[in-house]
């Protein structure tokens, strides 16, 4: 069975979504574990910074890429 460019293009985007999709849900269970484990009532801006690995003080900082999408296919 041939599959059209617009099939393969359309099924790469969804590919990269999806990858794209499991970050953000591993970076939001990171948060979460990191506000249940708080004593505080709500994680302050430099907790949620340091969970995230976020470096404001830099101008540019390297995004980071969660382990489930640094092992997405090529």
């Amino acid at each position: 069975m041939a599959v059209s460019r617009e099939s393969h293009m359309s099924t790469q985007n969804g590919a990269s979504q999806d990858f794209v999709a499991l970050a953000e849900i591993e970076l939001c269970g990171e948060l979460m574990i990191a506000a249940s484990a708080a004593g505080e009532e709500r994680l302050s801006f430099a907790r949620i910074d340091q969970v995230l690995e976020v470096d404001r003080t830099a101008a540019r900082t390297p995004v980071r890429i969660p382990a489930q999408a640094a092992r997405r296919p090529h």
